[in-house]
């Protein structure tokens, strides 16, 4: 009975030391947030804007002050610019973006997984995507305005074509990056093609589809400027242009601004979809 009284106590010291948890150290950025790092680092850069124009560093009709630029966007929401509203710039761009991304994107998707899944599919596609997607749009700008006109069909088609590939071949990426076990698993428990599809393949392949998909939007932002020199008349794009023609670096200033805060929120967007639908991406 002693022994036994001896023991019990170290027994439960083993235990208590069993069930100890320990936090492993975290790799990379970790998952604290950033906002504040963010915020500082933006308003750093404007203040360097500010002291670098204030100074004269950079001659003022190259860089106005950002007080200037903020003023000039007052002015342009009152009196337009070129013949057009803000509002009328801002949403025609809206429309060629979006229409395109749509376009760009019922088209990607299906033909990315089809290329992960069919190795005919990947032969027959992979050649062309490759050979245009290094291409940069203005190379065929004027290709688009030969077959096309200068109406809109034109312009969208350039940004479909620019936003296409980066969707395509996330798509691909994300079926070929599955792991077979999980595959193999689920045909040992006696998964169809189509719920191995849907429960399987298009769940492990959304995260890659919906970081293309950002990085389509960022591309298709960056080509909005060279759609829009196809004889415009409404836009962002067009408005930089023909600010640039008359030196209004302030009305430059104001068009890119508003490219900046629309691909934001575009990009914010996607990354809220992206935590709702893959709330497990970066934690397996």
């Amino acid at each position: 009975m002693s022994d036994i009284i001896q023991t019990s106590p170290v027994a439960a010291h083993r235990e208590d030391r069993q069930v100890k948890l320990v936090k492993m150290a975290s790799f990379g950025a970790g998952e604290k947030p950033t906002v504040l790092i963010s915020l500082v680092t933006a308003l750093a850069i404007l203040l360097l804007w500010w002291l670098v124009s204030a100074l004269r560093v950079v001659p003022h009709l190259f860089l106005p002050r950002p007080d200037e630029v903020l003023t000039q966007i007052s002015v342009i929401c009152r009196d337009g610019y070129a013949g057009a509203s803000l509002s009328e710039h801002v949403f025609a761009s809206l429309f060629r973006i979006v229409v395109a991304a749509l376009i760009a994107t019922s088209a990607g998707i299906p033909l990315g997984l089809l290329m992960g899944l069919n190795r005919w599919a990947k032969g027959v596609l992979d050649a062309p995507i490759e050979f245009y997607w290094p291409l940069p749009p203005l190379s065929y700008l004027p290709l688009m305005i030969i077959w096309l006109g200068i109406g809109e069909t034109s312009k969208i088609t350039l940004l479909v074509l620019a936003m296409f590939a980066p969707i395509c071949l996330s798509a691909q990426a994300g079926v070929r990056s599955l792991p077979i076990e999980r595959v193999n698993a689920a045909r040992s428990l006696g998964a169809s093609r189509r719920q191995l599809f849907i429960d399987i393949v298009l769940p492990s392949a959304l995260p890659e589809i919906l970081t293309g998909i950002r990085i389509a939007l960022g591309v298709g932002w960056g080509t909005l400027v060279a759609a829009e020199l196809i004889a415009s008349t409404r836009g962002i794009g067009f408005m930089i242009m023909s600010a640039s023609q008359f030196l209004a670096t302030d009305v430059v200033f104001v068009g890119i601004g508003i490219i900046a805060i629309c691909a934001f929120a575009f990009s914010a967007t996607i990354r809220f979809l992206e935590a709702f639908l893959v709330p497990w991406k970066g934690k397996l």
